[in-house]
């Protein structure tokens, strides 16, 4: 069961870096309570001005490459995890 949630967590950060490769950026209702711009959304993306109650998050290109490298190591991984043994 370990291998198949590894093998399953890698293929969605595999596949959310493969949709970010595509993606120019992010349109989004605001949120009222989003009053912190700052913190992991900031250092992942920049954050357009909003524009009639809409959000743009425009993320940079080495994320998209980071997630699917992460991604497809973890299924690797869950690839290479020992077969569990049959007593």
């Amino acid at each position: 069961m370990l291998r198949s949630t590894f093998f399953a967590a890698g293929l969605f950060v595999l596949l959310c870096g493969i949709s970010l490769f595509y993606v120019e950026a992010i349109h989004y209702k605001k949120l009222p309570l989003s009053k912190d711009e700052t913190g992991v959304r900031g250092f992942f993306s920049r954050v357009a001005p909003v524009v009639d109650n809409k959000r743009v998050v425009e993320p940079p290109d080495w994320v998209a490459f980071s997630l699917m490298s992460v991604g497809s190591v973890t299924m690797l991984y869950a690839v290479a995890l020992p077969k569990k043994q049959q007593s």
